[in-house]
């Protein structure tokens, strides 16, 4: 006699593995006034005249400590007067 052989079946429940997440950064809301913008404007200038020479706009923020979007404030205004220009990328006095 052949015994039949029975396969138990075993579930058994699988915790899903936790989602990795990127860690949110914390946003600062930028003013944009008129006295801030040209605030920021000086603070670029300053950046730039100190510098003697290109900054990408992570150098400018990393040396006024300002944030990335207020040194692209600041950008603006100067570009409108003719104060500063591109370079390969990076932002220079005119």
């Amino acid at each position: 006699m052949t015994e039949k052989r029975t396969k138990a079946t075993t579930t058994t429940a699988r915790k899903a593995a936790p989602r990795k997440t990127a860690a949110k950064k914390a946003v600062k809301a930028v003013e944009l006034t008129w006295a801030n913008a040209g605030s920021k404007a000086g603070d670029v200038y300053q950046a730039l005249a100190a510098a003697q020479g290109p900054l990408t706009v992570a150098e400018i923020a990393k040396n006024e400590n300002i944030s990335e979007d207020e040194v692209l404030v600041g950008i603006g205004w100067l570009f409108k007067e003719g104060k500063i220009k591109d370079e390969d990328g990076k932002v220079t006095l005119a």
